[in-house]
């Protein structure tokens, strides 16, 4: 697969250049703590339990959200944002909406929260849609599919009534039809769906964009880069992700894979006139000049 996500080894001193409309910036967000989590921690076999069904962020995990969303405000990046894609289960999408949306929603407005009050029994205010970016589920991003219960999705249609700006509307199948009780999805699977996925990114005509997703889906998947770089870098992206820790790449096309054409190069000679460079003109001096 003809893209790169960060610098090659193989020019000088490993540095590369690289058309900028040929690259994306990509902030990768792992999901604040979720009860799972907590649970897990303290006995690995919790995982298999359906108390910790599609599971939602602890109180801790909220403060989290909180620190992350000061980080975004203060460093500006809330304002660079374009699109904000997140795996459709209940944590990473009270994890997005609470770090890139808008304000509690207490101004009355008639405007659809990205969050209603409380769900998740978050004890949380509604989260507003207002200045924002668009927020997108997406399945392709999920945690590793099946056996446990934590990574299994409720319907699209409860989670419209809890998230009801968000748009689900790239999710074909209302139940969870990706999830089975019985066969986990290998690893080796999840990093050919974040492929996959990256690839589709292409799609998008955003330039930078926040993904909010998961340990697994992000080790395995960015695993698959880095290899040609040196061991420090290597290791900046491609480490297992903290709870709530967020992490900025740049995605590059080398093969045409988008199709989305410079918004800032120029092509000059506006009016048009005569441009030899003198380079040029030398060359073809030299290559006029009497035989030898």
């Amino acid at each position: 697969m003809s893209f790169h996500v960060i610098a090659d080894m193989d020019t000088n001193e490993g540095q590369s250049l690289y058309p900028l409309h040929r690259c994306k910036t990509l902030h990768l967000v792992r999901h604040a703590q979720g009860i799972h989590n907590v649970e897990g921690e303290k006995n690995h076999d919790a995982y298999l339990s359906y108390d910790l069904f599609d599971a939602q962020l602890t109180s801790l995990g909220w403060k989290q959200v909180d620190n992350l969303r000061g980080h975004v405000q203060a460093s500006g990046l809330s304002k660079r944002i374009e699109l904000v894609i997140a795996s459709p289960l209940l944590r990473t999408m009270q994890t997005a909406v609470g770090v890139f949306g808008g304000e509690a929603n207490t101004d009355g407005s008639n405007t659809p929260p990205l969050m209603k009050e409380n769900v998740g029994h978050s004890e949380r205010a509604a989260i507003s849609s207002i200045n924002c970016p668009p927020f997108i589920a997406v399945e392709l991003c999920r945690e590793h599919l099946g056996v446990h219960p934590c990574d299994k999705r409720r319907s699209i249609s409860e989670y419209r009534d809890m998230f009801p700006a968000i748009d689900f509307s790239l999710i074909e199948s209302d139940e969870d039809v990706l999830w089975t009780p019985d066969i986990r999805e290998k690893n080796e699977e999840v990093a050919a769906r974040g492929l996959k996925f990256l690839k589709w990114l292409w799609t998008r005509k955003e330039k930078e964009i926040a993904i909010v997703t998961h340990s697994g889906f992000l080790f395995h998947t960015l695993s698959a880069f880095g290899n040609d770089c040196h061991p420090t870098v290597q290791s900046e992206l491609c480490k297992h992700f903290a709870n709530c820790e967020l992490r900025s790449v740049v995605i590059i096309d080398r093969g045409l894979i988008g199709s989305d054409e410079s918004t800032t190069n120029f092509p000059g000679k506006i009016p048009s006139g005569l441009d030899l460079p003198s380079d040029v003109a030398d060359n073809k001096h030299q290559g006029n000049g009497p035989s030898q």
